[in-house]
């Protein structure tokens, strides 16, 4: 159901795609090209005369073109934003996020990347490059019932192997090397049994694997999902992840309030502040984690990448609200004291979410 619901939405999205770029190329005029470039007097999409670069009827651009290298810039510049407007966000975002997002607040939006618009981008390169390193959960995870039945197996083939030794035993003449031989291997196959069923009987007291209790809570949704959880986590951890990037959207409404709470009595503060703000800090985040990964993966010591993973998110948070909010560095240290309990918070919030969509 799930893979129908993809291929409709696949094939409405490539339907959207395929009528705009039709509309784009069925319009009136037949204008001369010149080098690959319309040379338009006039709005090829809405017939209006041109005065600027943009009509200003419908907000097309005024100059046109129809060059392969045009198209590769716009495919660049459409799926991964790649303009100026990301060369000026990016750095303001890393050395001064809270100039980026005061600035983006009182109204420059012209020159800087949305901060939704950055957050997406840098869920969407995360997840592509966590596919590229192999940063994934795994998937051949067994659970108790899988353990204890591959103990089974392994204690009916020593059993069988047992008695087959004993008839050995009892078959060989007293004293000769074959006895002595086949006694000594019979005591280790029943050392060897005598282990399996001890690390059997810690399994199933729960001192062992860790495992999904299987006990029933009354709720039918709930047992449905724990049941889920105990039988197949390998698949359950694989879900956990894509509903991570599917739903990372919703840390932003999460934390909001949190980040309000901190400034309730300052008026001059709204509620759209404090998005914007969180919206570049998860994207900053984001761009960060991507950074370290990569950084582990190619090899750098783990010393620094845990002490930067440690150290930077933290300094970051420091000049963003000292920025964004113009506080002193006392209101700054204090707040990002209790910021940094609220984000634990949300974390765990956001966990538990992706628990119980991983579930149903």
């Amino acid at each position: 159901m799930d893979d129908l619901g993809e291929a409709v939405g696949t094939a409405a999205e490539g339907g959207l795609i395929g009528r705009a770029l039709a509309s784009e190329q069925r319009k009136p005029g037949g204008e001369a090209l010149l080098h690959g470039h319309f040379a338009e007097d006039t709005c090829l999409n809405c017939g209006t005369g041109l005065t600027g670069p943009h009509c200003h009827q419908c907000g097309q651009k005024a100059h046109l073109h129809r060059t392969i290298g045009a198209f590769l810039h716009d495919l660049l510049h459409g799926a991964l934003h790649f303009d100026g407007k990301t060369w000026r966000t990016l750095p303001k975002l890393v050395a001064k996020p809270g100039e980026l997002t005061r600035r983006y607040i009182e109204g420059e939006r012209a020159r800087f990347v949305s901060p939704m618009a950055l957050f997406l981008f840098a869920v969407f390169l995360m997840f592509a490059v966590f596919q590229v390193i192999g940063l994934t959960p795994p998937t051949d995870i067994q659970t108790s019932d899988g353990v204890n039945a591959s103990l089974g197996e392994v204690q009916e083939n020593l059993a069988a192997e047992r008695d087959s030794l004993r008839e050995r035993v009892a078959q060989a003449p007293a004293d000769s090397p074959q006895r002595t031989a086949a006694q000594r291997e019979l005591a280790e196959v029943e050392q060897r049994l005598e282990a399996v069923a001890g690390t059997e009987e810690l399994l199933v007291g729960g001192d062992g694997l860790a495992t999904v209790s299987t006990s029933k809570t009354g709720w039918a949704w709930l047992d449905k999902g724990l049941e889920k959880w105990r039988t197949n986590p390998g698949l359950m951890l694989y879900k956990l992840q894509a509903n991570s990037y599917k739903f990372s959207w919703l840390l932003i409404p999460l934390s909001v309030p949190f980040v309000w709470s901190l400034f309730a009595w300052r008026r001059g503060f709204k509620a759209y502040d404090h998005a914007i703000f969180v919206t570049y800090s998860l994207a900053f985040m984001s761009l960060l984690f991507i950074v370290l990964s990569v950084l582990g993966m190619a090899g750098a010591p783990n010393g620094i990448v845990l002490a930067a993973g440690v150290a930077i998110p933290p300094l970051h948070i420091y000049k963003h609200l000292r920025g964004t909010y113009g506080l002193s560095r006392f209101s700054a240290l204090w707040r990002l004291s209790v910021l940094l309990i609220f984000i634990s918070i949300v974390v765990t919030l956001f966990l538990q979410i992706l628990l119980l969509l991983g579930a149903f």
